[in-house]
């Protein structure tokens, strides 16, 4: 599939990550005529954007956080400048809260804000820079990321089911009004997937996540990327404002 994306930009965001960096090289080696990474991770960002080239492909990395509503509109407005339409937007960044989780009667309203900020947010804020020329061009492909967690959240994760649940909202209703344009707008709900996150954690408590997997293993970010690549094809002309679960059978609605 060497030409899958011939003449295609494509915009990853949170691309220093281990689903991003996965999606952008699957990008880069089905034939995009350029990828633009965006993270906050220059090191990872100059790894990636080395891969590509190495690989034969062509990349412009961006440093960007993309929960500041001034640089995300500077940035994409440089992009088109520069580099021209955007053809693929895959907006994947997104983070709980971490060290600051908490069951909700309990948790701290900043914390909600900057969950959904970086979980929903972005995602609404990057697409509205891209969308007028999609609708115009009557051409593009968006894809959002979700999570398994909106489907089945678990305690101390309600500020991010909340959030990835309003990606699978905001993905069925931006698909809705641009469906008559030929925009496609699809979102991927991953469930356990080897990120450094989970590399982190306790050897016992990987192999629990395990167990409770059908397919018998942790996903892999090329599993995700994989799905994200089909969803952006042309293969996929007819199939918008779905979401997709990548979970080796966890759940299937």
């Amino acid at each position: 599939m060497a030409d899958r994306f011939s003449g295609k930009t494509a915009v990853v965001t949170a691309a220093g990550g281990g689903i991003g960096g996965a999606t952008a090289r699957k990008l880069a080696a089905d034939g995009a005529a350029l990828v633009i990474g965006i993270d906050i991770n220059a090191l990872a960002l100059s790894q990636l954007r080395s891969d590509i080239e190495q690989s034969g492909g062509r990349a412009v990395t961006v440093l960007l956080d993309c929960t500041d509503p001034k640089a995300v509109v500077q940035t994409f407005a440089q992009i088109e400048r520069d580099q021209g339409p955007v053809d693929i937007l895959v907006n994947l960044v997104g983070r709980s809260a971490q060290e600051r989780a908490s069951e909700f009667w309990e948790s701290e309203p900043e914390v909600w804000q900057g969950v959904l900020d970086m979980s929903l947010l972005s995602a609404m804020l990057c697409s509205r820079q891209v969308v007028p020329q999609m609708r115009t061009r009557r051409s593009g492909k968006i894809v959002n990321i979700s999570s398994d967690i909106a489907r089945r959240p678990d305690r101390g994760w309600v500020d991010y089911a909340a959030a990835k649940a309003g990606i699978i909202g905001f993905t069925r209703g931006l698909a809705m009004e641009l469906a008559p344009y030929a925009v496609n707008v699809n979102a991927v709900a991953p469930g356990t997937i080897h990120t450094n996150a989970i590399a982190k954690m306790p050897a016992e408590m990987i192999d629990r996540m395990r167990a409770s997997i059908p397919f018998g293993d942790i996903g892999m970010p090329e599993d995700v990327a994989n799905c994200i690549a089909f969803l952006v094809s042309e293969e996929s002309r007819y199939i918008t404002g779905q979401t997709i679960g990548i979970n080796g059978g966890r759940s299937t609605t």
